[in-house]
């Protein structure tokens, strides 16, 4: 599965949120005053399409965009990427440093084997 630039992901995020929805609906949801460019968000899609993370179906000159990629499986092969790339494959030492951080409190981490126990 190939990489998402930030905005890729920023727009990706978006998506997985509506579901079917046009390039309207994205800059209507991003929000602001102006409105991101239309052209801007319709190439950052295109390039999602290529990746192969959305389809399309046409009504006349109007695209509804739907995500092929599930969020879920997308996040799991980021969270592996990131557990490679800066843990050594470790789960342990992501946990670690997440407990060492403390972006984990001791009481999160018992849920959290609490919660791997009852799976």
């Amino acid at each position: 599965m190939k990489r998402l630039t930030k905005a890729e992901e920023e727009i990706m995020q978006i998506i997985w949120r509506l579901g079917r929805c046009t390039v309207r609906d994205i800059r209507e949801d991003i929000g602001g005053d102006p409105l991101p460019p239309h052209s801007s968000i319709s190439t950052i899609v295109r390039i999602l399409e290529t990746k192969e993370f959305l389809g399309h179906k046409a009504y006349g000159r109007t695209y509804e965009y739907f995500p092929i990629i599930e969020r879920e499986v997308y996040s799991k092969q980021s969270l592996q990427k990131l557990v490679g790339d800066y843990f050594g494959g470790s789960m342990d030492r992501l946990v670690s440093f997440m407990v060492q951080e403390n972006d984990l409190s001791i009481k999160e981490l018992a849920e959290l084997l609490d919660k791997l126990e009852e799976e």
